[in-house]
């Protein structure tokens, strides 16, 4: 599995070995978004996919970036409704944007929090109580991001921790396409290959769901779908991994692509994830309210 780097894991469950005992799958299609539950349920499955045990879901559309208003507004409330199932239903949340903001691909989670509605400062009864922050990176605070999400939440004693980061992928087609929920937490860092000390239940002591969207690929991977095309062996996908391998070292780990327009696709992106957490985390307001609070 080590091969096949992706923070995915419906795409995990693609790969060799990567259906069997422990491993759910299912998958639901509505009109041109694709719904896909991954349950892991052993120790022994998690190991064989390289992902932590837990419920992994995943909503896919072709045209995600490039959705309109109506759509766009569709999807929000598609994710804030399966946020809002995984989340306890009473208590403040703590919402923590990753990621470094100097980055494009990886400003993911510090632009989602600037869109959202903090409320543990208000005494407005209807209102879940709120608080957002983007701690930043190692490399620029100098302080790991688990350590700062575990000080803060001693401090504030949140019901949950809701946090949200740029993923990486293993399909060119999943870029900014592909959303993803999970209970297991998320290790910072992980699908570039930079692991830092995980943000999960067992370090936080509540419960924490993950919600990312991938906005970089491998440069091998893309050598390997290219090559699976037009390679004609008896088996094109193991020859292509292969010969990907070598033509894109010095060194392959460190190579990653995105797209030219992500500056673009982040902030779309960002404006729907920020309008689905709020969703989830203020189920007696409307579109509307949500809108005026914040404007």
């Amino acid at each position: 599995m080590s091969e096949y780097r992706t923070d995915l894991a419906m795409e995990r469950t693609l790969c060799p070995g990567g259906m069997g005992d422990g491993v759910c799958v299912d998958t639901q299609k509505r009109g041109e978004m694709e719904i896909t539950w991954v349950r892991i349920d052993s120790p022994e499955a998690a190991r064989r996919l390289g992902k932590a045990q837990g419920v992994y879901w995943s909503l896919t559309h072709p045209r995600l970036p490039a959705l309109s208003p109506e759509e766009r507004m569709t999807v929000a409330k598609e994710v804030g409704q399966m946020l809002r199932l995984l989340l306890p239903p009473k208590g403040d949340v703590l919402v923590l944007g990753l990621g470094n903001r100097r980055m494009t691909a990886d400003a993911l989670g510090d632009r989602v929090v600037s869109g959202i509605l903090v409320t543990r400062h208000l005494k407005e009864g209807r209102l879940r109580g709120v608080c957002a922050m983007a701690p930043g990176v190692l490399g620029v605070t100098g302080v790991e991001t688990a350590e700062l999400a575990r000080a803060m939440t001693e401090r504030l004693h949140p019901a949950a921790v809701v946090v949200i980061d740029a993923l990486a992928a293993m399909e060119t087609s999943h870029i900014c396409t592909t959303i993803q929920l999970t209970d297991t937490g998320i290790s910072p860092g992980s699908g570039v290959g930079n692991h830092r000390a995980g943000i999960t239940a067992d370090r936080l002591q509540v419960p924490v769901i993950a919600v990312g969207v991938p906005m970089v690929v491998y440069a091998s991977t893309i050598v390997r779908d290219a090559l699976c095309r037009i390679l004609s062996y008896e088996n094109p996908e193991e020859s292509a991994a292969a010969m990907a391998r070598e033509l894109a070292g010095n060194p392959p780990e460190d190579l990653v692509v995105t797209p030219r327009n992500i500056d673009e696709l982040v902030q779309g992106i960002a404006d729907m994830l920020a309008l689905a957490v709020n969703t989830a985390l203020q189920p007696e307001c409307t579109m509307e309210e949500l809108s005026y609070y914040l404007h």
